[in-house]
């Protein structure tokens, strides 16, 4: 697949996966593929930690509201630090979220697919804790993301999106 159709065919997949183990090397890539991402002032704010085992993706999975995460044969845990670039100018919001669509391309390239869930681990902090209790994250991190990662039990589709010219324009604002 190539990158443009790996961007083309990425959703975001919220269902049931089939009983079917990721490759540890296919894990790998994913990570790599994160790490890969581009990082404000080079500061690599961004770490990830992957899972392939069913016991933790099953706690894990159990502290989110979708219980078909708990089921995904794999999963990313995606970990940041707020370390300044400069002054009081910090990048690591943008940096995971770099990291994440990296991620998530290299996902759908695999042909896996998965779901950016963000806001049931950041918007609850207990759930954060735990999350990061569970997979050992030391103080100086922050668990903001939660990829699940395997063969969809059936097909999703892409949402729909507002035509090109609603939001993309050459040389100007509104400027076909």
């Amino acid at each position: 697949m190539t990158l443009f159709e790996a961007i083309q065919k990425r959703y975001s997949y919220r269902g049931a996966y089939r009983p079917v183990q990721v490759p540890r090397e296919d894990l790998r890539k994913i990570l790599d593929a994160g790490l890969a991402a581009p990082s404000g002032c080079n500061t690599q704010t961004t770490s990830l930690i992957g899972l392939d085992d069913p016991a933790l993706i099953e706690t894990i999975g159990g502290l989110l509201e979708k219980s078909g995460f708990a089921a995904a044969p794999a999963a990313v845990c995606v970990l940041t630090r707020r370390i300044p670039a400069y002054g009081d100018v910090y990048f690591n919001i943008q940096d995971y979220a770099a990291a994440i669509e990296n991620c998530l391309l290299a996902i759908t390239a695999l042909g896996y697919a998965s779901c950016w869930v963000e806001g049931q681990v950041t918007e609850n902090p207990e759930v954060q804790q735990n999350i990061a209790r569970a997979v050992g994250v030391p103080a100086e991190y922050t668990v903001v993301a939660y990829l699940p990662i395997g063969i969809p039990e059936k097909e999703g589709k892409r949402p729909s999106y507002k035509p090109f010219s609603e939001r993309a324009w050459f040389n100007g604002f509104g400027v076909q």
